[in-house]
Parts: structure tokens; C-alpha cells; sequence
């Protein structure tokens, strides 16, 4: 099984705490968002995730489910705050 590398954008707290504003992962083909969410918490200090960040494929906001692919650019957006 070749592995699919997905580059993950982090952003504002995120990128904070994992001390890096972008990542690669691989994961096995046919993975889903859920599955890279899963990868990306494992890493130290990933405890900055909530339950259920959210999440965009290729700019544009994607479900847990959404099978990712060889390239893909993925963005955990963190909470937006604002008055």
C-alpha cells in the first residue's frame, strides 16, 4: 500500500503549539480527514485540537468522512474570535 503525504496547514494557537505552521503526514491510502486528525493528535502537543476542528481540503471546508489524496493541502482552522 503506498502511503498518501497530505501537506497540514496550522494556523494561530495550533500552529503554536505544535511549534510549526505547516506538517507533513502520511497515511494509508483511502484515509480520511478523521484519520489524519487522529495522526496529527498523536504528535507531542497536539492536545490544542478540539474534539472537532475544523477542517478544509483544498480550501474548502470538508466533512470527517471526505477520502483524502496524494497532495492534498489540508488547513486545521483554529476558533475565531471576535467582537
Amino acid at each position: 500500500m503506498v502511503p498518501v503525504v497530505t501537506r497540514v496547514l496550522l494556523f494561530a494557537s495550533y500552529a503554536d503549539a505544535l511549534g510549526t505552521s505547516a506538517i507533513d503526514v502520511a497515511l494509508p491510502e483511502r484515509a480520511t480527514v478523521a484519520d489524519l486528525l487522529a495522526e496529527v493528535r498523536a504528535l507531542a502537543a497536539a492536545h490544542a485540537l478540539p474534539p472537532a476542528p475544523l477542517v478544509a481540503v483544498n480550501q474548502e471546508y470538508a466533512a470527517l468522512d471526505v477520502v483524502l489524496r496524494e497532495g492534498d493541502e489540508i488547513a486545521i482552522i483554529p476558533p475565531v474570535a471576535g467582537g
